[in-house]
Formats: C-alpha cells, sequence, structure tokens
C-alpha cells in the first residue's frame, strides 16, 4: 500500500523541532538508530587501532618514544580494563536517561583520543586507553539499551544488528586507515566519531519507555510519534507500556528482586562468556602475529584486512537474517561452525608444528579457517548475545542487568586477551585453539539447554513470559 505524503512539524523533548515529510513507519526509528550507531563506530575505530598504532610506534614512529612487547601489550589490553569499570557506571547512568548518557559520554570520549594525538609517552597513551574503554562500555551500554526499547519487534533484531554492523565498519576503517595514517594521525580520525554522535543525538528523542517509566506520559507520545509517524495508532503501544510500569511499582524485596534476576543473569553471562572464550579475541588482537606463524608466503596484514571486510560483510547478513530465521537457529549454527573452525585450525598449526613447511602453498588453509571462523561468529553469538542482553531484562531492571552481564562480558575479555599467550606458551598454538574449540562446543550445550528464542516478542511480552 502507498503511503500518502504528509509535512508534519514534530517535537521532542529535548525542545528540538523538525519537519518530517513522508515519514515512513520505520523511518524514525532507523534514522534514530543511525545516530546511535555512532557511538559503536568509535568503539569499534578504537578496538581497531592498537594493531596499526602499535606498528607505528614501534617502526616508523619510533623516534617519538618507544614502545617495547610488554607495554604494547598493556597498551592493546587496557581499553577492555577499563571498560570493565564503565559497564556499572553505564547501568546506573542509563537510570539517568538513555539519550542523555550517550551524549555525556560521548564528549569526553573524544577528548581522550585529542589526548592520544598529543601523548608524550606511553605512560599518557595507556592512561587514554584506560578511560577511552571506561567510557566506551557506557556508550554501547546506553546504545544497546536505547535501540531495543525504541524498535518495534519486527524489525529490533535487524536494528540491533545495526550497532554491531557499526562496530565492525569501525575495526575495518582503523585497519585500512592505519596503513597510511600514524598513530597521531589515526587518533585524530577516531576522535571525530564520538563527536559526531554527540551532535547526532541532539536531533533524536528520547526513549519512550525511560520517559514512561518516568511519568512523562506527554513527552513518551511526542517521543513515539516522532518514531512511530504521524499516522500511526499509538494508544495501544502507551497504554501496554504505562500498564507494564504501574506493575511493576509494586515494592520489591531484594530477594524476589534477586530471584527475578537470576535467570537472565546467568544466560546473558553465560553467553558472554562462551562468546569471549571463544577464540575470537586471539583472532581480533593477535590476528597478524598468528598468521605470521601458520603463513608461509601470504601477507599477515592483507589477510587481516581480508578478515575485517568478511567480518563486516557478515554483519550485514546477521542484520537480516536476525529477525527473520531466529535467535536460537543462529546461535547454534554459529557454535557449530565456530567449533569446526578452531578445531581446524588447531589441526593445521599441529601439522605445522610437526612438520614445518613440508608441503608449499597451503596459507588457504587457516586463513580459510579463520574467515568461516570469522562468519560464523559475527552471524550469530557476537549480535546476539548483546541482543539478548536487553531483550531478557525486564525495562525496570533493564539498566542494572545489562550492566551486571557488560561488565563480566569485559572481565573475560580482558582475562581472554591477557591469557592467549599464557595459553600459546604452555599449549603451543595448536592446543589454545583446541582449547576454544571444546569451550565453544560446551557453549552450543548451553544454547541448545538455556537460551529462550525472543523472535518476534514484544518486550512485555518476553517480561511476561520470563
Amino acid at each position: 500500500m502507498t503511503r500518502q505524503l504528509y509535512a508534519q512539524t514534530v517535537s521532542v523533548p529535548n525542545g528540538h523541532y523538525f519537519l518530517v515529510a513522508g515519514k515512513p513507519e520505520y523511518l524514525g526509528q532507523v534514522l534514530a538508530s543511525l545516530a546511535v550507531s555512532l557511538g559503536p563506530l568509535a568503539a569499534g575505530l578504537g578496538k581497531g587501532y592498537s594493531s596499526p598504532a602499535i606498528a607505528s610506534l614501534q617502526e616508523r614512529d619510533a623516534d617519538a618514544f618507544l614502545v617495547n612487547g610488554q607495554q604494547a601489550s598493556w597498551l592493546a589490553s587496557l581499553s577492555l580494563l577499563g571498560a570493565l569499570f564503565g559497564a556499572p557506571l553505564g547501568g546506573a547512568a542509563v537510570r539517568w536517561g538513555r539519550r542523555r548518557t550517550l551524549i555525556f559520554a560521548g564528549a569526553p570520549l573524544s577528548l581522550c583520543w585529542i589526548i592520544t594525538v598529543f601523548s608524550v609517552s606511553v605512560e599518557v597513551m595507556c592512561f587514554a586507553a584506560f578511560v577511552s574503554g571506561f567510557l566506551v562500555a557506557i556508550v554501547q551500554l546506553s546504545a544497546q539499551v536505547y535501540v531495543s526499547e525504541i524498535a518495534t519487534p519486527s524489525i529490533r533484531g535487524g536494528l540491533s544488528a545495526l550497532l554491531k554492523i557499526a562496530g565492525h565498519i569501525g575495526v575495518l576503517v582503523a585497519f585500512a586507515a592505519g596503513a597510511f595514517l600514524d598513530w597521531r594521525q589515526l587518533a585524530g580520525l577516531i576522535s571525530l566519531a564520538p563527536a559526531a554522535m554527540c551532535v547526532a543525538m541532539w536531533k533524536i528523542p528520547e526513549s519512550p519507555g525511560w520517559l514512561v517509566l518516568r511519568g512523562r506520559l506527554s513527552e513518551a507520545e511526542e517521543a513515539l510519534r516522532w518514531l512511530r509517524g504521524e499516522n500511526a495508532d499509538l494508544r495501544f503501544e502507551l497504554s501496554v507500556l504505562q500498564a507494564h510500569v504501574l506493575n511493576k511499582k509494586v515494592p520489591v524485596s531484594p530477594s524476589s528482586l534477586l530471584h527475578s534476576l537470576k535467570t537472565p543473569v546467568f544466560i546473558a553471562c553465560g553467553l558472554m562468556f562462551f562468546q569471549r572464550f571463544s577464540g575470537a579475541n586471539a583472532f581480533n588482537f593477535y590476528v597478524v602475529s598468528v598468521f605470521k606463524e601458520t603463513f608461509g608466503g601470504t601477507n599477515p596484514h592483507s589477510a587481516a584486512v581480508a578478515v575485517a571486510v568478511v567480518q563486516l560483510l557478515s554483519s550485514l547478513l546477521s542484520g537480516l537474517l536476525v529477525d527473520i530465521a531466529g535467535r536460537l537457529p543462529l546461535l547454534v549454527a554459529s557454535s557449530v561452525l565456530m567449533s569446526f573452525a578452531l578445531a581446524s585450525f588447531g589441526s593445521f598449526a599441529y601439522y605445522e608444528d610437526v612438520y614445518p613447511k613440508t608441503v608449499p602453498n597451503l596459507d588457504w588453509i587457516p586463513l580459510l579457517c579463520v574467515l568461516i571462523f570469522t562468519v560464523a561468529f559475527t552471524l550469530g553469538i557476537s549480535p546476539i548475545s548483546w541482543l539478548l542482553v536487553t531483550e531478557l531484562f525486564a525495562l525496570e531492571q533493564r539498566g542494572l542487568g545489562a550492566a551486571l552481564a557488560t561488565a563480566f562480558s569485559y572481565l573475560c575479555a580482558f582475562i581472554g586477551v591477557k591469557t592467549f599467550v599464557d595459553f600459546q606458551e604452555l599449549f603451543g598454538l595448536y592446543g589454545a585453539f583446541w582449547l576454544y574449540a571444546f569451550i565453544s562446543v560446551c557453549g552450543l550445550c548451553f544454547v541448545v539447554c538455556c537460551v529462550p528464542e525472543t523472535k518476534g516478542r514484544d518486550l512485555t511480552e518476553i517480561d511476561a513470559y520470563r
């Protein structure tokens, strides 16, 4: 059916007014999600910064200040340690407002990258990395909560996947730009993303669910009108939100709160554990060094860029499939393929260790294993675990629950990044990846036994089901 064009002035709670012409039903949600996705884009740029920046410091720009191997490892992992402390604060901050939190976290995040541009020692860079990781955790948690609350059930999975897509674009841009820019110039480029997010967030409304939770019903209706379109009938959605909030205003004892959080926290943290210890951190933070050990003549840097491109394409496909195939089928397929790819990569590394370079031109085997793993990881457990973090928790518990799951995720990520070298020294490269394969098999069992399907369900319906 062709939608009739119209021109309408729409107000939002921040006092801005916009002329919306011919606005389709989903356009407002997509525009808001695109604005919010600048936060995960900044996070992806930061994630991809360490590899080219460390190479720049150790090679092209070594006259500025020297960085040894241990300092480089801390520079790569301190952002994850900062994120571990940032996630709990993010859970508290979103109670202050999802949109407001994103704006006030974005400005200092941009400042951190400007500090990196003018760093005069590795200690200053490490400090900036820690603080930026702290702020990135707040931004990512707030962005995920915001998108899950503004999206209708039919496109919630796709819009949530948009945040992961933006992060993968950030990693790819950082890898590609790092080939031409030194570490200072690259940090300057990254500082633009959080600043752009702050500007874009001024133009979109606050989460209607949060506004209803705070009793600001007229503002919630205006926000929903901006997001759903002028022709949308908002009465049912508003009544559902109000009824849900009223039901939750009954005083809850601490024991009842812990009981209601127990199951979603267990599922969310379980998914985060298997995501972080699946070997993804080894490929994300050590991909060049891993390829150097297994490749014969292929350029490991070119292979790393190829992996980033495949990761981006897979995330685009994930955004299309998550609301069609459902969460559980993608999680199961992801775990199976990841286990196969990790076991195969470990077996090849074992063969190379026992029979070094006996057969030439086998570089395509480890590259294929990494690409299969990347596709499986990016299609399934990576985006869906973050989506389920916001779907499983009730509205009034979403900030606390998401904070617990996010903090646990970053703790696992920090441990995973720091222990990969230890696993490699203890078990060999092949043993480390066989261990990751075993963990992925355990993750498959966890998904089948514990994770519910949430496809097509409204967040209030999921809360009632829980």
